[in-house]
C-alpha cells in the first residue's frame, strides 16, 4: 500500500502465524497460491491479508479435503467475484448520478424550443437532429451512430 505503514512479516513469522512450515509458504509462492511482496534482496514479506489467505488455504485443504489445484481455482473465483462486485457497485453509483440528473436534462431544437428529456437518448440518433444533453459536471455530445 503506497504511503501507508502496513505491517509485513518475514517468512518465519508468517509461517508461525499461519500455523505452517516456511517451506510450505515457499511452495505456495512457487505455484501462485499466495504471492508475497518482495524486498530488494528478494526476501518474502507477508501482509496480514496474506496470512489470512494462508489460513484459509489450510482450512480448505484440511477441513474440506480440497487439493491445491482446487484451492487455487477457488481463490481465483473469489478474487474475480470480488472484482465484479466492486465494478457492479461502481456502476450502480454512476447510474444513481444519472438518475438524479434525469429531471434536469433538456434538449434544445435549432428553433430555440427547449424541452425536458424523459429518457436518455440511446445510441441511435435521428438524422437532422443533434442533441447535447447537459448533466451537472458533464457534457455528452451525441453524434452519428458509430455501431
Amino acid at each position: 500500500m503506497a504511503g501507508s505503514m502496513e505491517t509485513l512479516y518475514v517468512i518465519s513469522v508468517a509461517a508461525e502465524l499461519a500455523g505452517m512450515h516456511p517451506q510450505t509458504l515457499r511452495q505456495y509462492d512457487r505455484i501462485g497460491l499466495v504471492i508475497p511482496r518482495r524486498t530488494k534482496g528478494r526476501g518474502r514479506r507477508y501482509s496480514a491479508e496474506d496470512i489470512a489467505e494462508l489460513r484459509e488455504i489450510q482450512r480448505l485443504s484440511q477441513e474440506e479435503g480440497i487439493n491445491l489445484a482446487g484451492i487455487k481455482r477457488v481463490l481465483e473465483l473469489r478474487r474475480a467475484a470480488a472484482r465484479l462486485t466492486a465494478e457492479n457497485q461502481h456502476l450502480r453509483q454512476r447510474l444513481a448520478v444519472y438518475e438524479r440528473g434525469r429531471g434536469r436534462v433538456f434538449s434544445a431544437a435549432p428553433t430555440g424550443e427547449v424541452s425536458p428529456l424523459t429518457k436518455f437518448p440511446g445510441s441511435r440518433v435521428v438524422r437532422g437532429q443533434e442533441l447535447v444533453p447537459y448533466l451537472p459536471g458533464q457534457m455528452i455530445i451525441w453524434g452519428e451512430n458509430r455501431g
